[in-house]
């Protein structure tokens, strides 16, 4: 790959992510209420996106080896606690994946 199609390629991928974080704004800069249906999106998603991340990371879990159930469970019972204990989602998803990757590289070898 030459170097102008790196640069042409990282130009690309700055626009487009320069584009996504400017829609919202352009779509609802000019008005002082937020729709309804943005709202509950916002209330509705985190607790989605974490059933999502839960269903994804349990997916293998027949696998039967201790040394890979009992790290998922600590992980997945810690996420749980710190977002209980704190309702953020990016704190909670940071945790439990540290957690995971501190437990499996250290603990459970």
């Amino acid at each position: 790959m030459t170097t102008s199609h790196l640069v042409l390629m990282i130009v690309v991928a700055g626009a487009v992510t320069f584009g996504t974080r400017l829609f919202p704004f352009a779509l609802f800069g000019q008005s002082k209420e937020v729709p309804k249906f943005i709202k509950y999106l916002g209330n509705v998603l985190p607790v989605a996106i974490l059933g999502i991340l839960i269903v994804y990371c349990l997916k293998d879990f027949e696998k039967g080896d201790i040394n890979y159930i009992i790290p998922q469970l600590i992980c997945v019972a810690l996420t749980a606690v710190v977002h209980i204990w704190k309702k953020n989602t990016l704190l909670s998803i940071a945790v439990g994946t540290i957690g995971y990757m501190l437990l499996i590289h250290f603990v459970f070898v």
